[in-house]
């Protein structure tokens, strides 16, 4: 072997030696790099998810907190609502209870000529031939009375909501106008109504006999003219237009 080509095979080692060398080299420094990238970015997807994890639970929190007012303020707005109509339901009893009165004086002081009452059973409006009766022996009077009135007040007991009894009451009492004007010829100008309700009991509601009594309708015969004293028209011991529901 010549000089020369050992020279040149010793260079050619020497150049694969030192291209191993650098290889490895490289790949010492270069793989923890590799695996700390790779751990980053697994870092950076956890706290990725975390973060949404969190978002979401923070909308629903919210969108919670939100719902949660939204029925507070609805539970407010009801409870004013009935507030309302609990005043106007007040103030209507009131006005309810004036308003005979007011037209009684506004029509020159009526006085009472016959008074009578007839009563219903439980939940009931009709007319019974008792009740009937009562009203025919009231009527009598109307032919010899002049400047009359006829006031009709509707009760009921105190059983049911205010607003349902102020509409049986005025049930019940067009059920007496409706047979004065049908049977007796009573003008309706002449005849003036009240619905009640159980605003004015004449009888305590805590027992079934009281409720009994309230479940009526007042009838009176009143006159502006002349004097003299108040009659009460004979009924039947009951004069109900149905029997009393217990």
């Amino acid at each position: 072997m010549t000089r020369t080509s050992l020279t040149l095979m010793l260079a050619a080692t020497m150049v694969a030696s030192l291209g191993c060398s650098t290889k490895n080299y490289v790949r010492q420094q270069t793989t923890p790099l590799i695996n700390k990238t790779n751990e980053l970015d697994d870092l950076t997807a956890k706290n990725s998810k975390d973060i949404k994890d969190v978002d979401q639970r923070a909308q629903a929190g919210i969108q919670n907190v939100q719902a949660q007012a939204a029925a507070a303020d609805q539970k407010a707005l009801a409870a004013s609502g009935e507030a309302d109509k609990a005043q106007l339901s007040a103030n209507s009893a009131t006005q309810r209870v004036d308003l005979l009165t007011n037209t009684v004086v506004n029509l020159d002081n009526y006085r009472p000529v016959v008074e009578t009452a007839v009563h219903f059973g439980f939940n009931k409006d009709n007319l019974t031939k008792e009740a009937k009766q009562a009203i025919d022996e009231l009527a009598a009077s109307v032919a010899t009375t002049k400047g009359y009135i006829i006031t009709v007040e509707g009760a009921t007991d105190s059983i049911g909501s205010a607003d349902y009894n102020y509409e049986l009451s005025e049930r019940r009492a067009n059920a007496v106008i409706q047979y004065l004007a049908a049977e007796k010829s009573v003008p309706a100008y002449k005849i003036y109504l009240i619905g009640l309700g159980k605003d004015k009991p004449v009888e305590s509601n805590k027992t079934a006999d009281g409720r009994a009594k309230n479940r009526r309708v007042d009838i009176r015969l009143m006159t502006n003219t002349g004097a003299g004293t108040t009659t009460t028209a004979p009924a039947t011991p009951t004069a109900t237009a149905n029997p009393p529901s217990m």
